[in-house]
């Protein structure tokens, strides 16, 4: 409820503080009725343990919870609440959970569901998130609903569909001599990649994507799931490094060249543009994506107002190209060159990608009618013959991972990613950084060393490959799925713009887009915020610098806790080193950087702070 909370956030409305539940080396944060970090001896076992109400569009409810009972002393804690959802044809469905934890090692969270009415619902019971880091790759030992038991590996490279099926079982090594196995019951349980959707995980869940969904949990017919958590040797457990130690910064070789900086454009978002020039050329984007789908009305009239910007401010233009697939691809995408040229805009490439593909096609699911890809990239470049064709998804990584286009006939391939498919909250935003690298190695080991773009990504998400639309956010609350997000507005988006380009850094992207210029997506004010509409953002500054590092050579940065800062460097031709750091986190961080000769400073909550 402060001002600060606004800068930072977007929002005056700060997340509630987690409750830290221990019972030996055992710990847990409890948050609205879940849990976050579960540790032993500070080694993070699960990422999460958390009961989930999805409705028809994948969307989560937030149930309310009463009667919440929270005990715990040296050797054990409890808890038990009670809570209920709401569909919007008004079935509700109440649920009783209780969790126990003690100093052996055992944790056990129990939930029993009865819907008081019919309940439609795509899901029902309990998700478990493993961590990615440290796993990625690792040996796991996973028990079958039949019970039959199998030693195998968690994939490293990002598994397009579901590495384990019919799960009862899966058991990790924490430390030598020490193993977590997570046992559950109740239902049948699958694991899907969920580094497909940049969640820093792997999420198992109840009921098979391939049973059908939406599906309906009937009047008065309880439903219980329990899992169980047992921390099993007689291993050391390792100290708790302290959290107050500053994080150390370390420079290492130079290698790919910094990606040019793309900024979105919407036909609705040029007039703000134009109006703003200025501050468009201040802001420096090395490229101008222009969006463009027939199937939302747009035609002649957008691609004239493209032209406008691209004239007033001249730099390389790729038209994002969405073709609807309805007849003939050779007229559909001829008339839209004939359109192009009529409007006299000024292309450097086209980027093109079927209508139907950016729905996603889940496990299970019949792929939807679409003309085979080579012939649509075919027809593209013979519309467009003397610029550079691409191809792709712009959706995520999911579909490109589910469908691999055929690269050999484009000049680069895309895709997207955004943060809040599956939550909203501000921590899984931020470790959402954390499946970056893997989403890029797992591109390179599918297209080689195609030219690779990356965006628009942005906090907020732009179209919903799994429902019928974004959620809308008029509230400016943290939703996951929705059109808006306050934190775009904060600090908090300006934090997670320069971490994503650290994250991506290393794998020689030619593109990155993570922004756009106005609008919901953009580095200028709107009306409503706290400052004058068309007042730079916290993210401006974000994309600015990222603008002025392009083409600069990437420079390996490493710091001591990535999980707290980052650090994103580049050198010129000239041997300067430019650098950035970003905290985060909501708390402050020390930095040592007296490798690079320079005194220890002090970053503040979602702080950028560039050094040179």
């Amino acid at each position: 409820m402060t001002a600060d909370a606004f800068l930072l956030y977007g929002t005056h409305v700060v997340e509630a503080a987690p409750v830290r539940l221990s019972a030996g080396a055992l710990s847990a944060d409890f948050v609205n009725g879940n849990l976050r970090t579960i540790r032993h001896g500070g080694t993070e076992v699960l990422r999460a343990i958390a009961y989930i109400v999805r409705d028809r569009d994948w969307g989560t409810y937030e149930p309310e919870l009463t009667d919440l009972v929270i005990d715990q002393d040296s050797d054990a804690f409890s808890v038990s609440y009670s809570a209920s959802c709401t569909g919007p044809d008004a079935g509700r469905l109440g649920f009783r959970a209780t969790i126990k934890g003690s100093a052996s090692g055992e944790l056990v969270f129990d939930v029993s569901a009865l819907p008081e009415s019919d309940f439609e619902t795509n899901r029902c019971g309990f998700c478990i998130l493993h961590p990615i880091a440290g796993l990625a790759g690792s040996p796991v030992t996973v028990e079958h609903t039949d019970g039959s038991v199998v030693a195998t590996k968690l994939p490293l490279l990002i598994d397009p569909w579901q590495p384990f099926k019919d799960l009862r079982a899966i058991t990790h090594e924490l430390q030598p001599g020490i193993t977590a196995e997570c046992r559950m019951e109740g239902d049948t349980f699958e694991m899907e990649d969920q580094r497909n959707w940049s969640d820093a995980s792997y999420k198992t869940y109840v009921r098979p994507l391939a049973l059908p969904w939406p599906y309906v949990l009937p009047a008065g017919q309880p439903v219980r799931q329990t899992i169980s958590l047992r921390i099993i040797g007689e291993g050391k457990i390792p100290a708790v490094a302290a959290s107050t130690e500053p994080v150390r910064i370390e420079l290492g070789e130079a290698g790919q060249r910094l990606p040019d900086i793309g900024v979105i454009i919407y036909p609705d978002d040029v007039e703000a543009a134009l109006a703003n020039l200025p501050t468009l050329a201040a802001l420096g984007p090395q490229q101008l994506v222009f969006h463009y789908d027939p199937t939302r009305g747009h035609g002649l009239g957008a691609l004239q107002s493209f032209a406008k910007l691209a004239a007033a401010y001249p730099v390389q233009t790729t038209l994002e190209c969405v073709v609807a697939c309805a007849g003939d691809l050779d007229a559909e995408l001829s008339g839209v060159a004939g359109m192009v040229r009529q409007a006299g805009l000024k292309l450097s490439a086209i980027a093109v990608s079927p209508s139907v593909d950016r729905q996603s096609t889940p496990p299970g699911s019949a792929w939807p009618d679409c003309p085979p890809l080579e012939d649509v990239y075919a027809a593209a470049r013979r519309a467009f013959p003397d610029i550079r064709v691409g191809g792709g998804m712009f959706s995520y990584f999911t579909e490109l991972n589910r469908k691999r286009v055929p690269a050999g006939s484009l000049d680069f391939v895309i895709h997207c990613t955004c943060p809040i498919v599956h939550a909203a909250d501000d921590l899984s935003i931020m470790q959402s950084l954390e499946a970056l690298p893997f989403i890029t190695r797992s591109a390179r080991a599918i297209f080689g060393e195609k030219p690779y773009r990356i965006g628009p990504s942005t906090i907020a998400m732009r179209q919903n490959p799994y429902g019928g639309a974004t959620k809308a956010n008029p509230g400016g609350q943290r939703i996951a799925m929705a059109d808006r997000d306050p934190r775009h507005a904060g600090l908090f988006a300006a934090a997670w713009t320069i971490g994503y380009a650290a994250r991506v850094a290393p794998v020689g992207l030619e593109q990155l887009t993570l922004s756009g210029f106005t609008g919901p997506f953009g580095v200028l004010a709107a009306s409503g915020e706290s400052v004058a509409e068309g007042s730079p953002r916290p993210i401006f500054d974000a994309i600015k610098g990222l603008c002025e590092m392009a083409g600069l050579s990437h420079v390996a940065a490493t710091t001591s806790d990535e999980t707290k800062v980052l650090a994103l460097a580049g050198r010129a031709a000239s041997g300067k080193i430019i650098l950035w750091l970003v905290n985060l986190t909501a708390g402050d961080v020390p930095v040592d950087i007296s490798a690079l000769g320079r005194e220890q400073f002090l970053m503040a909550p979602y702080a950028i702070a560039r050094i040179s």
